[in-house]
C-alpha cells in the first residue's frame, strides 16, 4: 500500500497523516483539483477527464507520478502529486512537485512545511525539487521561499500535443 507518516506537530498541537491516494479519495481529491486548476494559482484549466486521469495514474503502478493526501485531525486537508525526471544540470533524480493543494480552512497551519519535509525525505535520492508558482500568486511564492525554495532566473517553455 505504500508509506504512511503520522506526524505530530507541537505548532497547533495538531496530528498530520500524509499517505498514498487511495481509489475511496478520488471524489474528494477530484474536487480540490478542480478548485485548484479553475483558481488563478494555474495558468490553463483542465477539463475533468484529464484530473480523473491524473488521479487514476496515482492510483496505479505509474512510474513517473505519484499523490499523496494531506489528512489533519482524520479529515484530508489537501493534496499533493509529484512526478520524477532526471535532471543534467545536476546529475540526479528531479522531484516536481506538480500539485500542492490545502483547503482554505487549513492553510496558515504548519501543515505545508510538514509537507515538504515529508517529500523530501520520501524521496532521499532526489538531487532537485522543483515547482511552479504563479508570480502574482505571492502568498505562495513566500511560503515556498520559507521553505529553501528560490525564483529560477530561467524561462519556461512548453509545446503541447
Amino acid at each position: 500500500m505504500g508509506i504512511f507518516v503520522l506526524i505530530l506537530s507541537s505548532r497547533n498541537c495538531m496530528k498530520i497523516l500524509i499517505r498514498p491516494m487511495v481509489k475511496q479519495d478520488k471524489s474528494e481529491i477530484l474536487q480540490m483539483m478542480r478548485v485548484f486548476y479553475d483558481s488563478p494559482a494555474v495558468q490553463h484549466t483542465a477539463p475533468n477527464e484529464i484530473l480523473e486521469k491524473d488521479i487514476d495514474d496515482c492510483l496505479s503502478d505509474m512510474p513517473y507520478l505519484e499523490g499523496f493526501v494531506i489528512e489533519r485531525e482524520n479529515q484530508i486537508a489537501g493534496y499533493a502529486m509529484t512526478a520524477v525526471s532526471y535532471t543534467t544540470e545536476y546529475g540526479g533524480i528531479c522531484i516536481w512537485l506538480e500539485d500542492l493543494y490545502l483547503k482554505p480552512e487549513y492553510r496558515h497551519s504548519g501543515i505545508s512545511g510538514e509537507l515538504f519535509k515529508f517529500i523530501e525525505n520520501y524521496y532521499p535520492n532526489a538531487v532537485r525539487f522543483k515547482l511552479e508558482v504563479e508570480p502574482e500568486n505571492e502568498f505562495a511564492v513566500k511560503c515556498y521561499q520559507k521553505y529553501g525554495y528560490q525564483v529560477s532566473p530561467y524561462f519556461l517553455m512548453t509545446k503541447e500535443i
